[in-house]
């Protein structure tokens, strides 16, 4: 058994080497596919981070009444952050919505001018409410517009937000739908052009395979050397596209940067530098084993 491993491991390796330009092909075709792969997994990266950063963009404020108590306020406060749906509550003191209100308008001498005409701080206390998925600020309006909060509260921004936010939601679920629909296209596209490819590899040796049946070798000796074939096949080409994305990705990292700050693609990719090179030896051999395993089957019918 050890000897019949030891040449079926062998003959694999050999017919590697020896179909230079088939085996060359070969890994190009599935390099294609797994650098494929690849990169929709870093595309699924890059939209879940747009989509966040939209997300962080958008929230609802719960505006109080003139003489609301700072502890009704806070109790409010607790009441909110205490919900399921909520991720995150800041509390905008009317000073300090004085203060924000003035910086954005400090380059407008009439607004400034209104204010030192007034005399006093127009502005209202309120919270700023983030939600942990945006289906979910209805929900978390709807609470605030309770009536047993109507005699502190003095308004809910959720109805001159509810358009920004439905279309974020719209576009969240149309790029996760959309996403998964082309990574299946491509992933069946890019089995059947691999497995044609090492079939047509497979189909230089039909006649030595047709000596070898007719000697008696046994089916698992026969594609023995073929799934080797497929295994180098798989090692070679994850290698060779986990190097080009990696290239890839450190010309484009900066690009995608200046359009979303927050995303950091080529520190996510260093971050989980060994589970992708691990998918995509995993994912290159199977594809190898796969493909070279039902080229096979053809020539191993008597």
């Amino acid at each position: 058994m050890f000897t019949a491993l030891v040449r079926i491991l062998r003959y694999g390796i050999q017919s590697f080497w020896r179909n230079g330009w088939l085996s060359a092909a070969t890994i190009m075709v599935m390099v294609l596919t797994l650098a494929v792969f690849l990169g929709l997994t870093l595309f699924g990266v890059i939209t879940s981070g747009a989509i966040t950063t939209l997300q962080d963009k958008i929230d609802i404020s719960a505006y109080f009444k003139q003489g609301v108590s700072e502890d009704d306020i806070s109790k409010i406060e607790q009441s909110v952050q205490s919900l399921a749906e909520v991720k995150n509550v800041e509390y905008i003191s009317r000073d300090k919505a004085l203060e924000i209100f003035k910086e954005k308008h400090k380059s407008d001498a009439t607004i400034g001018q209104a204010l030192q005409e007034l005399g006093d701080n127009p502005l209202l206390a309120s919270l700023n409410i983030k939600a942990r998925d945006p289906k979910d600020y209805g929900v978390i309006a709807a609470y605030l517009q309770n009536d047993k909060f109507s005699s502190v509260i003095e308004k809910v921004t959720y109805g001159q937000n509810q358009l920004a936010i439905n279309r974020l939601v719209k576009i969240a679920d149309t790029a996760s739908a959309a996403g998964f629909a082309i990574t299946i296209l491509l992933a069946l596209i890019a089995i059947v052009v691999t497995f044609n490819t090492i079939r047509l590899a497979i189909y230089s040796s039909r006649e030595e395979i047709g000596v070898m049946r007719l000697v008696g070798a046994s089916n698992a000796y026969i594609r023995g050397p073929y799934i080797i074939e497929g295994i180098v096949y798989g090692l070679f080409s994850a290698v060779l596209a986990f190097v080009l994305i990696l290239l890839v990705v450190y010309f484009v990292s900066p690009y995608i940067s200046v359009f979303i700050p927050e995303m950091n693609l080529l520190g996510y990719f260093y971050g989980h530098l060994s589970s992708l090179l691990g998918y995509s030896l995993l994912f290159g051999i199977i594809l190898g084993v796969v493909s070279s395993s039902i080229a096979i089957t053809r020539y191993l019918r008597v």
